[in-house]
């Protein structure tokens, strides 16, 4: 398949390519700079000049491709509900251009839309008072009923591997900055988790046969609790393990607050059964107990 990839050059974009291309696919990427157009070009993908901003561009990408991923998100945690809404009209605007020709549409979405506290599945629907890509998954299943084969991956709080630059890196330049790794309360709130190898086989197997309206679930750890990544990061770094109240994580953790106290278990048992999926990269704490996620 001729294959066009949003966000190709990302952490998760780039570990996509790289399993599609393995398995024979050709891909196109989304490049919106020169120096994303030579990284792709450096590994064999093709180029399509464009951004998210750009719906054009991204219809005639989709229109001239034989499949969609759409793995690329603006993480602008200060004005997180733009970076939602134009989430919603890229998936809309790439339906859209597949309308009617019954070729795999891909959406990232996220498990952090599922009710807190309880383990999430592929047959939970969004809790309405989330505020993660509610709209995105509603839009792209929505395409199912306009002749798309339209599916969702949603991404676990945690995606992990070499190059990561999310949660838990931040976490760790939070402990070496304030000389503690902390957790809020009793720490027994849980992230779930996946390796981004992992994930990118499953992104290949929904575009290879995910039936439209479907919703995977890319999750290796169901739930790991946050005081164990905190022990984790102290022992690395060699300082306190504190637990803060929530008082006191707000000065602690500013931003970072509201990952710090999620509590988002979810499974994949139904997408290993149906996909024949099976995480095989490491945990999250065992990948994270390495030195490349600490430095020298």
């Amino acid at each position: 398949m001729r294959v066009f990839v949003t966000g190709a050059t990302g952490f998760i974009g780039s570990a996509i390519v790289r399993e599609l291309i393995g398995a024979g696919h050709e891909v196109v990427g989304l490049a919106r700079s020169e120096a994303a157009a030579a990284a792709l070009t450096g590994v064999g993908v093709s180029v399509h000049r464009g951004s998210l901003d750009d719906l054009d561009s991204l219809r005639s990408g989709a229109a001239a491709a034989d499949g969609v991923i759409h793995a690329a998100f603006v993480h602008d945690f200060r004005d997180y509900a733009e970076a939602n809404r134009q989430d919603s009209q890229v998936v809309k605007a790439l339906g859209e251009a597949l309308a009617g020709s019954d070729r795999p549409l891909v959406v990232t979405s996220v498990t952090a839309l599922l009710t807190p506290g309880r383990l999430g599945t592929e047959m939970d629907t969004a809790d309405p008072h989330s505020v993660a890509r509610v709209a995105s998954e509603e839009t792209a299943l929505a395409m199912a009923s306009q002749g798309v084969r339209a599916s969702v991956v949603r991404l676990p709080t945690s995606v992990h591997g070499d190059g990561d630059k999310g949660l838990v890196p931040t976490l760790i330049d939070v402990a070496r900055r304030t000389g503690v790794s902390a957790y809020v309360g009793d720490g027994s709130n849980r992230w779930p988790a996946v390796h981004r190898l992992d994930a990118a086989k499953l992104y290949r197997l929904a575009l290879e046969s995910a039936s439209a309206g479907t919703r995977l679930h890319a999750i290796g750890d169901e739930g790991v609790a946050l005081r164990d990544i905190a022990a984790l990061i102290g022992r690395r770094l060699n300082v306190p393990v504190v637990s803060k109240s929530p008082e006191e994580a707000v000065d602690h953790f500013n931003w970072l607050m509201h990952f710090v106290m999620m509590d988002n278990p979810a499974s994949s048992a139904l997408t290993q059964e149906h996909f024949e999926w099976r995480p095989g990269q490491l945990t999250l704490l065992s990948d994270i107990d390495r030195q490349a996620y600490f430095g020298n």
